[in-house]
C-alpha cells in the first residue's frame, strides 16, 4: 500500500512540475516571443529563429494575417538564407492555400515559381505560372467530364475540373483538402481568383507594361530552360557501370564519419548507389552546360569586355 502511495505522490509531483513549466512558458509575452525570433534572425541564427516563429504561430492565438506573415518570414529564411528550396516551397504553398485572404498572395505565386525553378522543376513552374492567370489549367476552355459544380457566366466548372486541379497540388496540400467542406472552400477560392482575373482584364491590366514585361521574362526563362534541358539530356548517358566507377573513384565521399570528420565506416556501393548516381549526374550536367554554352557563344561570336564592367 505504501508503495502505491509513493507512486501516486511521484505522479502528482511530476504533474505539478509540468504545470509550473507550462505556466512559466506562458509568462513570455507575445511581443517578447516575436522579438526573440527577430533577434535570432538578425544574428544569423536561422534555425533557432524558425523555431521561435513556429512557436509564436502555434501558441499565441494570433490572427490569420499575422500567421501568414510569419510563415512568409519562415519561407524566406529557407529560401534566401538557408537555400533549402524544398522547405521554402512547403511554406509558400501553406500560405497560398491556407490563407487565401492574405495580401501576400500576389507575391506568393512568384516565390513558388522561383522555388520550382531552383529545384529544376521547370515544367511545374510553367504550370504554376499559367494557373496564376486562369481558374483551371484547361486551355481549350472545354469542361472536363463530371457534374457541373459551378457556372461563371457561360463557363462551366465540373467535378472533373475540380478533381484535376486538386490532383495537381502537392501531396501534403491534398491531404488537407479531403472533406466536402474543404473542397467547397477551395472551389470558392479559385472562383474568386477567376473573378478578379476577369476584372483585371476588363481594366486592361493584361496590357499593363509591368505585366507584359514579367510575362516576357518568364516566357524567355522557360523557353531557355526547356531547350537547355533537351540539349543536356542528349549529351548525357549514364550506365550502372559508370556509377560504380564513379563510386570507387570517390569512396571517401560516401564514407560514414563522426562529428569530427573522422572515418567510421565505408559504405558499400549498394548503400551509396543512389547518392553516387545523383552526384555523377550533377557533375555531368554541369560539364554539359559549360560545353553547350561555350559552343553557343562561339557560334554567335560572343565577346565579353570584363575590364569595362563597373
Amino acid at each position: 500500500m505504501k508503495f502505491h502511495i509513493n507512486i501516486l505522490i511521484s505522479i502528482m509531483i511530476i504533474i505539478s512540475l509540468l504545470s509550473c513549466s507550462e505556466q512559466k512558458s506562458n509568462q513570455i509575452s507575445e511581443e517578447k516571443k516575436l522579438s526573440l525570433a527577430n533577434n535570432f534572425y538578425n544574428n544569423e541564427l536561422y534555425e533557432a529563429s524558425i523555431q521561435e516563429y513556429l512557436e509564436y504561430i502555434n501558441n499565441y492565438g494570433i490572427d490569420n494575417n499575422r500567421k501568414a506573415n510569419s510563415y512568409y518570414t519562415i519561407a524566406n529564411i529557407y529560401f534566401e538564407r538557408l537555400h533549402d528550396y524544398q522547405k521554402a516551397l512547403e511554406y509558400f504553398f501553406r500560405i497560398k492555400y491556407l490563407y487565401p485572404e492574405s495580401n501576400l498572395q500576389d507575391e506568393i505565386g512568384k516565390k513558388i515559381v522561383n522555388c520550382l525553378e531552383r529545384l529544376e522543376r521547370s515544367q511545374d513552374a510553367q504550370r504554376v505560372l499559367r494557373k496564376e492567370t486562369a481558374l483551371f489549367d484547361n486551355e481549350s476552355n472545354e469542361p472536363r467530364p463530371g457534374e457541373i459544380l459551378c457556372t461563371i457566366g457561360d463557363k462551366k466548372i465540373t467535378q472533373g475540373d475540380l478533381d484535376f486541379e486538386l490532383n495537381q497540388l502537392p501531396p501534403y496540400i491534398q491531404s488537407q483538402i479531403t472533406t466536402k467542406e474543404k473542397k467547397i472552400e477551395y472551389l470558392k477560392q479559385k472562383i474568386a481568383q477567376e473573378l478578379l482575373f476577369d476584372s483585371a482584364k476588363r481594366k486592361g491590366l493584361d496590357k499593363d507594361k509591368e505585366i507584359l514585361e514579367s510575362t516576357f521574362r518568364a516566357k524567355k526563362e522557360f523557353m531557355a530552360q526547356k531547350i537547355l534541358n533537351e540539349e543536356i539530356q542528349k549529351m548525357i548517358n549514364i550506365s550502372e557501370d559508370d556509377v560504380e566507377l564513379y563510386f570507387r573513384a570517390n569512396k571517401d565521399k560516401y564514407a560514414e564519419k563522426d562529428e569530427k570528420g573522422n572515418f567510421k565506416r565505408q559504405k558499400s556501393f549498394q548503400e551509396a548507389a543512389q547518392l553516387a548516381a545523383n552526384d555523377l549526374m550533377r557533375e555531368k550536367q554541369e560539364k554539359a552546360y559549360t560545353q553547350l554554352l561555350e559552343r553557343l557563344m562561339k557560334a554567335q561570336n560572343v565577346k565579353i569586355y570584363e575590364s569595362k564592367i563597373r
